[in-house]
């Protein structure tokens, strides 16, 4: 049985306090990470932050301009070459006590197919329009899925929400998962999902899923706290929406009319919910749908190739 080591990665922007509650999370596993790498693009810097923990085997990355993406792939440039399993943290998640410590065993058990874990997400929220998400005629329509963890041929992916067993599913939040380290050497994120980076899990992970297996493992809870901190507007939001799901399903040759479809549904949920409760938060967000929707171009021309040879 092979015995693991985890570099975990933690990119983050203007949340010093969402980030200590992470790394005092971090402090309480029963089984710690063996190298915690925050790669920082605030404003402020954070270090001060990470030096409040100098108990835990920690390193502090200064990056510039923010991109997620791009912090993420400086964090893996820099793991300590003995370390088997690359992870990544988001700022505002934190985990249980046992998190790691049961990741841990469920990869020291691990088929070598399985290229990547999530860890169980213990809170959730409740989806909205679940029902219309669920219906046969969206699943026929091939906009939708009803099977958590599951990538329609629109280029839509099914919420996972927290499972009740170790499960497989075709891809997995990056939030909070951990792949191992082989397949950074083929696959690292897209950085065209740059700054506020929507989608760039759901792409990375598809993409390692096409070669090999993904799970969500039952007993390694965390937990995700939104900060409002480091967000993007609701129009804003509604643009990358549009660019990004169009990217994603241009580069993994998915169906575009089917994508176009799901697109007009979410605009037309925005605009109706939005109007009927005077919600202007989507409102807006249907305004960005739209002005997206009439670039003329609205994903770069140079799509990079889906998957590539292991």
């Amino acid at each position: 049985m092979m015995m693991h080591r985890i570099s975990l990665i933690v990119a983050t922007k203007d949340r010093p306090d969402d980030l200590r509650k992470l790394l005092e999370s971090l402090r309480g596993q029963t089984v710690a990470p063996d190298e915690i790498i925050v790669v920082d693009a605030s404003g402020e810097p954070v270090d001060s932050v990470v030096l409040e923990f100098s108990d835990l085997p920690m390193r502090y990355l200064r990056h510039l301009p923010p991109s997620a993406t791009a912090q993420r792939n400086a964090g893996i440039r820099a793991c300590k070459p003995d370390a088997t399993l690359i992870g990544f943290a988001d700022d505002d998640t934190t985990f249980e006590p046992q998190a790691f410590a049961n990741m841990l065993s469920f990869w020291n058990g691990a088929a070598p197919d399985i290229l990547g874990a999530a860890f169980n997400y213990r809170n959730c929220p409740r989806q909205g329009n679940a029902s219309l998400k669920r219906s046969a005629l969206v699943e026929w329509l091939g906009v939708y899925s009803s099977r958590p963890g599951s990538v329609a041929r629109s280029g839509w992916q099914t919420v996972i929400g927290e499972v009740a067993e170790t499960q497989f599913v075709e891809w997995i939040p990056s939030g909070a998962s951990i792949f191992r380290r082989e397949v950074f050497s083929q696959s690292v994120f897209d950085e065209v999902f740059e700054s506020y980076s929507y989608l760039e899990d759901l792409d990375i992970s598809y993409t390692i899923s096409r070669v090999g297996r993904l799970a969500v493992v039952a007993d390694a809870g965390f937990f995700h706290f939104p900060s409002p901190g480091g967000r993007v507007s609701a129009r804003q939001f509604g643009r990358f929406e549009v660019r990004n799901r169009l990217y994603f399903v241009r580069k993994h040759h998915l169906s575009l009319s089917r994508c176009y479809l799901g697109v007009a549904i979410r605009l037309a949920m925005s605009v109706c919910i939005g109007l009927a409760k005077g919600n202007t938060i989507l409102l807006r967000r249907a305004l960005g749908n739209l002005e997206e929707l009439m670039r003329p171009s609205v994903v770069p021309a140079n799509t990079v190739p889906a998957t590539r040879s292991r």
